[in-house]
Parts: C-alpha cells; structure tokens; sequence
C-alpha cells in the first residue's frame, strides 16, 4: 500500500512538470493557452511548472536514498 502512495505522490509533480514543458513548447510554436493573456506569461508559468514538478521528484528520491544510505559522502547530512 505504501508503494502506491508513493507513487501517486510521484505521479501528481509529474503531470505538472510535464504539462510546464507543454506550456513551453506551445509557446515556441506560437500556440497561446486560452487561460493566459500572453505568450511571455505562458512560458514563465510553463517553466515555472517546470521547475517545481522536477525538484520536488528530485527532492523526494535524495530524501529516500538518504534514509537508505544510498548516496555518496557530499549528499550526506553532517
């Protein structure tokens, strides 16, 4: 049961990173999301998105291999 928590937990920042790098490549291609007013704004959120979904998944998996004793000396707490 805690296996799929987690994986729900993982899937949610998933989906909005990957919906950010939609947002983003829209906007390369000229196509404007209809709830944003311009494209600028589109991008910034996209990447915004983005970043957040990224470093939540990343800071989730350090989290775990730190309780595990999986990482190298220089991720390690003092």
């Amino acid at each position: 049961m805690s296996r799929i928590i987690a994986l729900i937990i993982l899937l949610i920042p998933g989906v909005i990173a990957a919906y950010g790098i939609k947002l983003m490549r829209d906007m390369f291609f000229g196509v404007q999301a209809s709830w944003l007013p311009a494209l600028w704004l589109q991008f910034t959120v996209g990447f915004v998105m983005f970043a957040a979904g990224l470093s939540f998944i990343g800071g989730f998996l350090l989290h775990r291999d730190r309780r595990n004793n999986k990482v190298q000396e220089r991720f390690k707490r003092k």
